[in-house]
């Protein structure tokens, strides 16, 4: 019986804690769906990456340190999925209903859960890992 490997293409790109890093975040998001020819819902994707590189600009990198962006491509299955490595604490959540669509912060991770197939946070030493996922087209979407 052969083993079936699973194949994943992967980018990934550290960014200092400056503002001009969450542009260049969205940038190399877009220029590796380009690369990998995978252009459905690719606004959706960009707009994700800036708000968890903008979350991890505000809210996750202490001075003096920097996030990594993770980009990898299922081969086999198509899962685009995307993480931001960040070494601050606290564990991002949905705001509650309500005042978050009137408030200056607070939206990034509405519009993420409102995107992506799934999302999530993982802890990491030091820090946290917010991550989120698309799934080809007619694969479905978990509820």
């Amino acid at each position: 019986m052969q083993e079936e490997i699973q194949v994943v293409r992967i980018r990934t790109a550290r960014y200092r804690r400056e503002r001009r890093s969450v542009s260049l975040a969205r940038e190399f998001a877009r220029m590796a769906l380009a690369d990998w020819d995978r252009k459905d819902r690719a606004d959706d994707i960009v707009l994700c990456v800036s708000e968890l590189a903008t979350n991890a600009l505000l809210h996750g990198v202490p001075p003096g340190r920097e996030y990594r962006l993770w980009l990898a491509l299922g081969a086999v299955d198509g899962v685009l999925r995307v993480e931001v490595h960040d070494s601050g604490g606290g564990e991002p959540r949905v705001p509650e209903r309500g005042g978050a669509w009137t408030e200056e912060c607070g939206r990034g991770l509405l519009l993420v859960a409102a995107l992506a197939d799934a999302w999530g946070v993982e802890g990491r030493v030091p820090g946290k890992v917010v991550w989120c996922e698309w799934w080809p087209e007619g694969a479905g979407r978990l509820a």
